[in-house]
């Protein structure tokens, strides 16, 4: 598993970040947003999920936002297909589509974005994973339904995990370390363990059927890299963003 790295980050253009692996990508166009294009949330009473920082993102990736699918995160491990512009899509952790004209989004803080790709449909997936939707196997889930809308392969698929919060920072106490493998914990003083979600979803993603050589790496920790939105380190609310399309 390749290092996370301490508040450092790679080259990127107009403050967004990619996956090397899945950036040459020829069928793909991704992009994981930081605090250079402000916060992606779009609060509560927004009435529109197109907000400027949004927007902005788009047009960096020259990417269209007609076609929007927001991905609305509930901590679970349900995915849904989505076929058209659908705005937020509530009630799931996990999209995916095979039209170019659908590109997916979702927010995050400390948990972790999922991409899949199946170069040869192609077909898409996008996946928010917190410490539950971890535990209830959102990401194996992804594979699942990619295999069964579309007919995709685990074996031909491509996975990206973006930032998240490291192993040394996600302290947690029993109550979630019980839902994880020892291989995922160590422990912490006063009877707290240190959770690796990354090296957890890797597994789960290996478990479905892809290829180690197929699984990727933007290995950097949001709560020890200030460029990125940290609930654990600054709970204002903020959020950093990915979307991800189909050319």
């Amino acid at each position: 598993m390749a290092a996370t790295v301490a508040g450092t980050l790679p080259p990127s253009t107009d403050g967004v970040l990619a996956i090397p692996a899945l950036a040459r990508e020829r069928r793909l166009v991704h992009g994981f947003s930081t605090v250079a294009l402000g916060s992606m949330r779009a609060g509560p009473a927004a009435s529109s999920p197109l907000t400027p920082s949004r927007k902005a993102l788009a047009a960096a990736l020259d990417l269209q936002t007609e076609g929007l699918a927001v991905l609305g995160a509930v901590h679970g491990a349900r995915v849904e297909r989505v076929d058209e512009a659908a705005g937020r899509v509530e009630g799931c952790d996990g999209l995916v589509t095979d039209r170019s004209a659908v590109p997916l989004f979702a927010t995050f803080a400390d948990c972790y974005p999922v991409l899949l790709f199946d170069p040869g449909r192609p077909a898409l997936a996008l996946v928010h994973a917190g410490w539950r939707g971890a535990a209830a196997g959102v990401a194996a889930e992804a594979v699942a339904t990619l295999v069964r809308e579309y007919g995709s392969r685990p074996a031909d698929m491509e996975a990206g995990l973006g930032p998240g919060i490291c192993a040394r920072c996600y302290e947690v106490g029993e109550e979630v370390a019980s839902h994880f493998p020892p291989e995922c914990l160590q422990p912490s003083p006063g009877g707290r363990f240190l959770l690796d979600i990354r090296a957890h979803l890797r597994g789960q993603l290996s478990e479905a059927g892809l290829l180690a050589g197929h699984i990727h790496d933007l290995p950097i920790c949001t709560r020890e890299t200030p460029e990125l939105p940290s609930h654990r380190r600054s709970p204002d609310g903020s959020r950093f963003a990915c979307l991800a399309a189909l050319r």
